[in-house]
């Protein structure tokens, strides 16, 4: 963790040249923070952390050659103490399960805001929580105790990539009640969508 003399280091790795540049700009403009590499494919990534060993690193998922999950496993296996957030387009509650399974600090939508990639950045050097995005405040953990069996049945089902129409043929119920189970479930962990409530179950130890 850095103190509050040094600023935060960051490796930033994303296949478009574009959009890497613009997280990179929005990075440095806060004055807190110190973007010491760029990388275009997992490989390149792996290698610059373990290069540099910065306090954080950003992962696009969609990285060529090796995908941001990978970089992830590779660098929480070496015990490299650098803090991984994963970047991802769709928010897929899959992905962010497996890389919040595989050690990730968190994940960030791409869309997100540039105050959302700072704070993310600076949380996750803090050993903070990584906020995915802008969203309801999260309830207090005891809340998410008071989860019903249904809730949880919905919650795993997301973890494992499975959509309403799949979860309502499974559990037998209607579509409408499955939307209904979710946003109650949405509201009892305090987060927006499933990528959110899976990001926040894993944090709190509601999902194996």
């Amino acid at each position: 963790m850095p103190d509050s003399a040094t600023r935060v280091t960051v490796v930033v790795a994303d296949e478009h040249p574009a959009y890497r540049e613009g997280v990179v700009r929005g990075l440095r403009a806060d004055g807190r923070i110190d973007v010491r590499a760029e990388a275009e494919d997992g490989v390149a990534a792996l290698t610059a952390i373990r290069e540099l060993v910065p306090h954080v690193a950003l992962i696009d998922y969609r990285l060529p050659k090796m995908d941001g999950v990978a970089v992830i496993h590779a660098v929480v296996g070496e015990g490299l103490p650098t803090r991984l957030v994963l970047l991802s387009a769709a928010t897929d509650a899959t992905v962010v399960y497996r890389a919040l399974r595989e050690g990730a600090a968190g994940y960030l939508a791409k869309d997100a805001k540039r105050p959302e990639f700072v704070e993310a950045v600076l949380a996750a050097a803090d050993g903070r929580p990584v906020p995915s995005e802008a969203g309801p405040r999260p309830a207090a953990d005891g809340d998410a105790a008071a989860l019903s069996e249904r809730e949880r049945q919905v919650l795993r089902g997301f973890a494992e990539g499975k959509g309403i129409p799949q979860l309502a043929a499974e559990l037998r119920l209607a579509a409408s009640t499955v939307k209904t189970v979710t946003h109650r479930l949405y509201e009892k962990l305090g987060v927006p969508d499933r990528a959110a409530a899976v990001a926040e179950a894993v944090r709190r130890g509601l999902l194996d």
